[in-house]
């Protein structure tokens, strides 16, 4: 069903990105509780959750695109590719960071001990998911393919440049780079999905 773009976008599309939509509160927050001779922080809900557009920028409102589920002429795709190069949301010089870097999740913490993961540092298979889809949509004739194909080869630059970078300098390939230096980090060697890099590099879609 959601491959029915109007059904998609009716459901989905906020009129700039698409986003989840439910029950939803950004007014969390961490709060210091002492439980009898123990300390520890407590996530805490500010402001009771309401029926709304999840608006978080992040690799979430990209999948119509990611998957190739968007048509080649649709209005939808148009913003999406005109706002994925915004240096203050998802585009780095390394890829696309998971949050945006302007939103208020970026680099936040779920608990006290439960530090960031996809909240900003770049992931490799949704950068080679992206680098596909902006392969195919390079490849379809249409009001798109241009922006597609500059995109597709400056994403493809920065993704594989970092990459190599950051294996000369540590032998290692990593499970994500950080959004701001580029540097791996968390799990490594990591040559699970990470290791897409290397259909990135010879173009096997």
């Amino acid at each position: 069903m959601l491959s029915d773009n109007k059904m998609l976008s009716k459901l989905h599309w906020t009129g700039s990105y698409f986003a989840d939509y439910g029950l939803h509160s950004d007014n969390v927050g961490l709060r210091t509780m002492r439980f009898g001779d123990s300390v520890t922080k407590r996530r805490v809900v500010k402001k009771l959750p309401k029926l709304q557009f999840v608006p978080v920028q992040g690799y979430i409102n990209l999948f119509p695109f990611l998957l190739n589920i968007l048509e080649h002429d649709s209005k939808e795709l148009g913003i999406i590719l005109n706002n994925l190069k915004n240096t203050s949301n998802l585009w780095s010089n390394f890829g696309l960071c998971s949050v945006g870097k302007s939103d208020s999740y970026y680099l936040k913490y779920n608990t006290e001990h439960d530090a960031p993961y996809w909240r900003g540092p770049i992931w490799i298979n949704i950068n080679y998911l992206a680098i596909r889809s902006l392969y195919y949509y390079s490849n379809i004739p249409g009001p798109y393919r241009d922006i597609s194909r500059t995109l597709y080869s400056e994403l493809r630059s920065n993704v594989i440049t970092n990459m190599y970078t950051e294996y000369m300098r540590t032998g290692y390939i990593w499970e994500q780079y950080n959004c701001d230096t580029g540097k791996g980090q968390s799990v490594h060697p990591f040559t699970g999905w990470s290791s897409l890099v290397t259909l990135i590099m010879g173009e096997l879609y």
